[in-house]
């Protein structure tokens, strides 16, 4: 198993600050900006769209990871991959046609992301988790930053894990939502790759150690 990913989520970054947090996921040992776009229909909040994420990407050189919260995406596809995301996550819950919406995603060169909301169960990949290159698990119901773990995740994050090997996919498992230092070892030994932490990166009082101390 490579080591474990660390993707800050710059939703719970300072808006008025942006660069200056941007700057200091891309000197810390973190690996990618997990990006938030919500536009107030698929969950009841609005986050930042097109604009905010090109400011984001004129200082990061890590990949972007966005994440889309938004009904109809297939219609952004294009449109992100030329603000340079790096992996492109839809939910599973927005895509009435997720082969074709993966297809699409895939053919712009971005890596494939499917989010499962808390209640949807990881069987439903069976089909298509072979398209799939990152599996965003929600270990909170999507829309605000802060909310508490889901404890039922550890034993989503096993089942998705069974699933990978059992059908011999890459798929890498994200974990996003209240990952904080005291879940974040369980949930690597239960099969996660990639753990997004927000507010408990930014409101640490050294966001640079605390970012070091979870890839540890």
């Amino acid at each position: 198993m490579n080591k474990v990913k660390i993707a800050p989520s710059l939703l719970a970054a300072d808006f008025g600050n942006l660069q200056r947090d941007v700057e200091m996921v891309e000197r810390s040992t973190a690996d990618w900006h997990h990006i938030d776009v919500m536009d107030g229909v698929f969950v009841p909040n609005i986050s930042y769209g097109m604009p905010v994420l090109k400011a984001i990407a004129k200082h990061a050189r890590k990949p972007l990871d966005v994440h889309l919260m938004i009904v109809d995406p297939d219609r952004y596809v294009q449109t992100f991959a030329d603000l340079g995301s790096s992996v492109l996550t839809v939910h599973y819950e927005a895509c009435t046609h997720l082969h074709r919406t993966l297809q699409a995603i895939r053919a712009t060169g971005m890596k494939t992301g499917v989010a499962l909301n808390p209640h949807t169960p990881v069987a439903l990949m069976e089909e298509i988790i072979k398209d799939v290159d990152v599996l965003l698990i929600m270990s909170v119901n999507p829309g605000f930053g802060g909310q508490s773990f889901i404890e039922n995740t550890f034993e989503k994050v096993r089942t998705a894990r069974q699933l990978i090997e059992r059908k011999g996919a890459n798929t890498l498992i994200e974990i996003d939502g209240g990952v904080n230092a005291d879940n974040a070892k369980a949930l690597v030994a239960a099969g996660a790759n990639v753990l997004v932490a927000g507010s408990f990166v930014f409101n640490s009082a050294h966001p640079e150690d605390t970012i070091n101390d979870l890839k540890k």
